[in-house]
């Protein structure tokens, strides 16, 4: 029998991308609101009453609008909202990270940030395994395709096409930064400096290491092996090498992707470093991510349905 799955905010950029990665798999049976019941709390409740499963693709307040709606009830739910993501008692979506295992027993996942996904990626291992301080003020740069943004940054940039950069979050404290910090065990909030360019998907994120003044800092090969070594038994997160062209591209002609290339680059005396992650923000940024978890949740095979 299919598991019965439920996207509350089927409507919007992630909830379409869920759809496409799951309409044609037999093992689940997707619940579909009409345009005039989507936003009812009523329809909504008896959806998530009558799902297996529930993806959240919501504004903050929304998604914990749903999880109160869900009470009482036996579905498992899947939050790509920015709302549970350092909530105790929500297991993160991040399986490479908090283990494939916890992920599939959850009743209650937090889908990882865009951003946050490459910076803890790249971070969380090096901090646990020592080759980085915790106590380190990282900072990290990060440009985005707009499809990220949502309908109205969508339109902006296909109706505007002057738009050649769009950086945001000036005055700092952008929404990610909490699980960026928490997931990497930073004692310092990171720095986070994030800009949307004229792509419809991709992202990349980078963090600059002055590794000279970084005491107890590894050697950027030692990072690289430490990486590779983590990522593994990973069938979704790859470690690049060093382009020999000596650049990354990311083209606007990007087709979808679930999958996550982590790069070390490093000057020739390796007192600097940067690291780097490429990814879909649409795919293990957060589409992706979600059906990853639903795969494993469900009993599938982790990589069912995604593009990799």
């Amino acid at each position: 029998m299919a598991h019965k799955v439920f996207i509350d905010g089927a409507a919007g950029t992630t909830g379409l991308e869920i759809a496409d990665r799951l309409a044609a798999r037999a093992e689940f049976e997707l619940l579909v609101l009409d345009d005039a019941n989507r936003k009812s709390s009523t329809a909504r409740q008896e959806a998530l009453h009558t799902a297996d499963f529930a993806i959240l693709c919501l504004h903050d307040d929304a998604a914990r609008e749903a999880v109160e709606l869900a009470a009482g009830s036996a579905v498992r739910i899947i939050d790509a909202s920015t709302a549970h993501r350092v909530t105790p008692g929500w297991t993160y979506g991040f399986p490479e990270l908090v283990g494939r295992d916890l992920v599939a027993g959850a009743d209650r996942v937090s889908n990882p940030g865009c951003y946050s996904t490459g910076f803890i990626a790249l971070l969380a291992p090096l901090v646990r395994a020592g080759l980085l301080p915790a106590d380190w003020p990282y900072s990290c740069n990060a440009v985005s395709g707009y499809s990220g943004g949502g309908k109205a940054l969508i339109a902006r940039f296909e109706d505007d096409g002057d738009i050649a950069w769009r950086g945001y979050a000036l005055q700092l404290g952008h929404k990610h930064v909490p699980e960026m910090q928490a997931r990497c065990g930073l004692t310092i909030a990171p720095l986070f400096t994030p800009a949307v360019i004229p792509a419809h998907r991709g992202m990349v994120v980078e963090i600059p290491l002055p590794l000279s003044a970084m005491s107890g800092a590894a050697s950027p090969d030692t990072m690289r092996a430490a990486l590779a070594a983590f990522y593994a038994d990973s069938p979704v997160v790859r470690i690049g090498a060093e382009p020999a062209s000596g650049e990354l591209l990311l083209r606007r002609s990007r087709q979808p992707s679930d999958a996550m290339e982590l790069f070390v680059l490093a000057s020739p005396d390796g007192t600097q470093a940067r690291l780097v992650a490429m990814l879909d923000n649409l795919g293990k940024g957060a589409s992706g991510a979600a059906v990853q978890s639903l795969n494993l949740m469900a009993g599938c095979p982790e990589t069912a349905g995604l593009v990799l």
